[in-house]
């Protein structure tokens, strides 16, 4: 703690006079004791403060399961649903086991960690449990981007070994590269640091958004898009998902869970800049929650406006997409940028997620979340933006003023931190691409990835997971679903016309 109290009875018993040693020491035992309880409270108000942040980052998967579930037909509800739920739990093992030492074990080289395994010798004088639960909390977020991406025609079991494979693996590799002290490329790094500055990436647009997109990306070009979506190669078939209720519900969730994933990345409160003042952490705090806010509030509105020129309607879902595209966005960045700069974030976020939505509908790509859009895009350009908006007394307070740390190239830092982003950009496409586009090209080779036609025209909720979520019709003309009555037994599959 900063400003510890400091006493030395021989200092004190020169002013107390003759025979006043025992007086001195004394005294400077109560000091010494206050002091430690400045200590104590400090570790316990950062420590709760970082727990506090993971139970709002693992809130968000409440979000995500919402989201995802009003953004596919209702007749996969109940398997989107539990796949979010195994994205947490196995994603719970696997980190525990392999993951947080991948990427925060201590004493390791610039590429993976290497000590730490199921947690061997934690905590650490410098890390806490707290600090492995907001790991944990970032990891499943990850996959949860990639399930959506591949919703509505995946096998159960390459769920679960991609989430798992993800999470144990292949994200913490990259967090270690980016926020572990010894990884290649980060800004924590005390020297050799990657063109004298490292990757700014605060909260992960690249080491989240990014790796959750592109391995979704891949999930969904390797399957292909569902049934229908562009039937005969021709114009895509919109399938629009079966609850807005839901989807902004997910939205809602996410956006309160986004102020323990972007301010909570701060991991300690308790750091005055200034010794006395009321300028410390706490205001970084607080300002990089504004920063959030603008940005998705800015990309909200200016996907609300587009859509409206674009389609002729005022879209809900594209609204709330727009908004999380914003957050995706901002998330690198979010600490280090002005109030102002947070707009530009957002505005330009709108626009890159209708550029990729515009993209992928003429490459017949079929995303059913828009997550490799939203996530990979978006998380792209926040990178982009850092390298450019970055503020350099931001960048000193958050990662040390030390010799030839740059700033953004429009705030006068030069381009070497924009350098340092499009690596980053970079070397995590090329990572994900060879790993998780890897795996998903052995799952199809084994066909465990996607399900069969007749469960996808019938649903997974109704062929692996015993029944329908809701009592419903379902709009799909293709399969007509019988009436379900409380208390009936249950609905059978419908019939298919036989196989020729």
């Amino acid at each position: 703690m900063s400003g510890a109290i400091t006493c030395s009875a021989a200092d004190l018993s020169s002013l107390l006079g003759p025979n006043a040693t025992a007086a001195a020491h004394y005294i400077c035992g109560q000091l010494g004791t206050v002091n430690n309880k400045f200590i104590d409270a400090s570790y316990a108000i950062d420590n709760t403060y970082l727990l506090f942040s993971a139970y709002l980052v693992f809130a968000m998967q409440l979000g995500f399961a919402m989201l995802c579930a009003g953004s596919v037909r209702a007749k996969n509800t109940m398997n989107i649903m539990l796949t979010n739920v195994l994205d947490a739990a196995a994603g719970g093992l696997f980190y525990y086991l392999f993951g947080y030492a991948f990427a925060f074990g201590e004493s390791s080289n610039g590429f993976i960690g290497r000590h730490n395994f199921g947690l061997k010798d934690f905590p650490t004088p410098t890390l806490d449990y707290s600090f492995f639960l907001y790991q944990w909390a970032f990891a499943i977020a990850a996959a949860g981007i990639t399930s959506g991406s591949i919703a509505e025609r995946t096998k159960f079991v390459a769920y679960l070994i991609y989430s798992s494979f993800l999470t144990g693996f292949v994200y913490p590799v990259v967090s270690h590269w980016f926020w572990s002290p010894d990884g290649w490329a980060s800004p924590f790094r005390s020297e050799n640091r990657l063109f004298g500055t490292g990757a700014i990436d605060f909260a992960g647009s690249g080491v989240v958004h990014m790796v959750g997109g592109i391995a979704g990306l891949w999930g969904a070009l390797i399957e292909g898009p569902r049934i229908g979506r562009f039937p005969d190669g021709g114009r895509a078939i919109a399938f629009r998902g079966h609850s807005a209720s839901l989807v902004v519900l997910g939205t809602f969730l996410l956006w309160f869970g986004w102020y323990g994933f972007n301010p909570g990345s701060f991991n300690k409160i308790l750091i005055a800049y200034d010794s006395g003042s009321n300028y410390g952490q706490w205001s970084a705090v607080g300002r990089t929650a504004v920063t959030t806010t603008l940005s998705g509030c800015t990309a909200a509105l200016t996907t609300l406006f587009g859509k409206r020129l674009l389609s002729g309607h005022w879209n809900v879902t594209d609204v709330c997409n727009g908004l999380l595209g914003g957050f995706a966005a901002i998330t690198a960045g979010c600490s280090v940028v002005e109030p102002w700069a947070a707009i530009v974030c957002g505005f330009v976020a709108s626009l890159v997620l209708t550029g990729c939505n515009k993209l992928a509908e003429i490459l017949k790509y079929d995303d059913p979340l828009e997550a490799a859009q939203l996530h990979g895009g978006c998380g792209a350009w926040g990178l982009i933006f850092v390298g450019l908006f970055a503020n350099k007394n931001y960048v000193h307070q958050v990662y040390g003023a030390n010799p030839g740390r740059h700033y953004g190239l429009f705030m006068g830092g030069g381009g070497k931190l924009l350098a340092a982003q499009l690596v980053q950009i970079v070397v995590i496409v090329g990572w994900v691409s060879a790993t998780m586009g890897t795996l998903f090209f052995i799952l199809k080779y084994l066909k465990l990835l996607r399900i069969s036609e007749r469960d996808e025209m019938e649903g997974m909720d109704i062929r692996n997971h015993g029944g329908f979520a809701y009592i419903y019709y379902d709009d799909d003309e293709s399969i007509q679903f019988p009436r379900v009555n409380p208390g009936s037994p249950g609905p059978r599959a419908p019939a298919l016309p036989p196989a020729v």
